[in-house]
């Protein structure tokens, strides 16, 4: 046994795998604050302006002389971040990560990604399950009616904000069949970006992207239609279905400074992480304090550059784990968890608090029995705070639209402000079901 474990040990050793390079500094880098314009766009530039807020030091650009030096040992950059002061790397051989840690400028490195041994096959007859239209129903939202009623999203729209001009960006897993949906066909669909496979059909992976942006998106009148079907969106993949690693965490990263480039007022994200494929990099509840993870560490700062986070709490709420994920736990965002029609908890809707005391979730929106588009581009139903998220985050962006003039801070206070529950917020319930209506009333000039 211990010759054939001595023979099989160079071949796992040579299994690719990616790191995360935690550089020391910024040392050096060719940019200054004194000139934004040289590493931001004027989108990005011009949202800050228009809160009030500062350039600072994370979002300076990477030191070049840092990435070209960490190139030249052999590996490949796979991407990096700015906020976090990251670089992300490829390589089959350790040795050479050793030689990067040894780099002065190196703070340390974390293995995130090892290669697969196997990935299931995409499906490529997928636009043929898209069916007809079903029947239409006697109200204007159809079967999405419950889940913008419950907010009274429904007197927004009346009033007439339903998302025009607000930038949304979904970070999610693939958007499968969103391409030929006839829901989606006059969406302002400003692009997509894969940050797991560049090379891949985001319209050929997983379902769970195009389900939550149906909360938010979908426009067919008398059968579903989502709370912010006017708004335009990005449609950005950071979760790799094939495996659980902590490197999905940085592909989320880049996602939101992508976001942040291209102008995006609201981010909806329906994902978190709380175990991985090997349990040592699985976190604890003492991990929960808004920077511990590389995805909560990014989502406390996003804003800080002028956007609103919208995330959900996760499904753990009847299981042994049972607390919100990552990057629910960020600070400065909206975490959502999942209530039913009666505005009772779902019993999967994780809880809070955070590691540190703050409250957790922020507010609930209706995640049972939700109404969501299936593969087929049909109106079904399903249940998580996935669901509950997007139809919230419509609503917030239909809510800033309708207030341009408050900050991203304000507009996620106020969102607490309008819950049923803000005068005794718990663990379970946060600040309670928002009212996106009342948030209005109490905010507009």
């Amino acid at each position: 046994m211990a010759f054939i474990a001595l023979s099989i040990y160079p071949l796992l050793a040579q299994k690719v795998s990616r790191y995360r390079i935690y550089l020391r500094d910024k040392v050096g880098t060719s940019y200054t604050l004194d000139h934004p314009q040289a590493f931001l766009s004027m989108k990005a530039l011009e949202r800050r302006a228009r809160q009030q807020l500062s350039v600072d030091s994370t979002d300076l650009p990477l030191n070049k002389a840092y990435v070209d030096e960490i190139k030249q040992v052999g590996v490949d950059i796979v991407t990096r971040s700015k906020w976090n002061n990251t670089v992300l790397i490829q390589t089959a051989d350790s040795i050479l990560v050793d030689r990067i840690a040894s780099l002065p400028f190196v703070l340390k490195t974390r293995r995130v990604w090892v290669e697969p041994d196997s990935v299931p096959e995409r499906n490529s007859r997928r636009k043929e399950q898209v069916k007809k239209q079903v029947e239409k129903t006697g109200n204007y939202y159809g079967d999405a009616f419950r889940q913008i009623a419950l907010h009274h999203g429904d007197s927004l729209h009346a009033a007439g904000f339903k998302g025009k001009g607000m930038e949304i960006a979904v970070i999610d897993a693939g958007f499968y069949n969103a391409d030929v949906i006839p829901a989606f066909k006059d969406i302002d669909l400003l692009g997509t970006r894969d940050f797991v496979n560049p090379r891949s059909d985001i319209y050929a992976e997983h379902a769970h992207g195009m389900m939550v942006f149906s909360c938010m998106a979908a426009r067919m009148p008398h059968r579903m239609v989502g709370t912010a079907p006017e708004a335009s969106y990005w449609l950005l993949r950071s979760e790799d279905n094939d495996t659980e690693q902590p490197v999905e965490e940085d592909y989320w990263a880049t996602a939101v400074e992508f976001a942040d480039s291209a102008g995006v007022d609201v981010i909806n994200t329906s994902l978190g992480y709380d175990a991985f494929d090997d349990p040592a990099d699985t976190y604890r509840y003492q991990d929960l304090d808004g920077h511990c993870s590389l995805m909560s560490n990014t989502a406390s700062m996003v804003a800080q550059k002028g956007m609103v986070l919208v995330c959900s709490a996760g499904n753990s709420g009847s299981k042994p784990w049972k607390k919100i994920t990552p990057p629910g736990d960020a600070e400065e965002i909206v975490t959502v968890g999942a209530v039913d029609g009666k505005g009772i908890n779902a019993n999967f809707s994780s809880v809070g608090n955070t590691a540190d005391g703050r409250i957790k979730p922020d507010v609930m929106a209706l995640g049972v029995y939700a109404c969501v588009l299936g593969a087929d581009g049909q109106p079904s139903h399903g249940n998580g705070t996935s669901f509950a998220t997007p139809t919230l985050c419509g609503l917030i962006a239909c809510f800033w639209q309708a207030c341009p003039y408050l900050t991203a801070k304000q507009v996620i206070e106020a969102i607490r402000r309008s819950g049923d529950r803000k005068d005794y917020p718990d663990n379970i319930y946060g600040y309670g079901v928002a009212d996106i209506w009342k948030a209005y009333r109490e905010n507009r000039r």
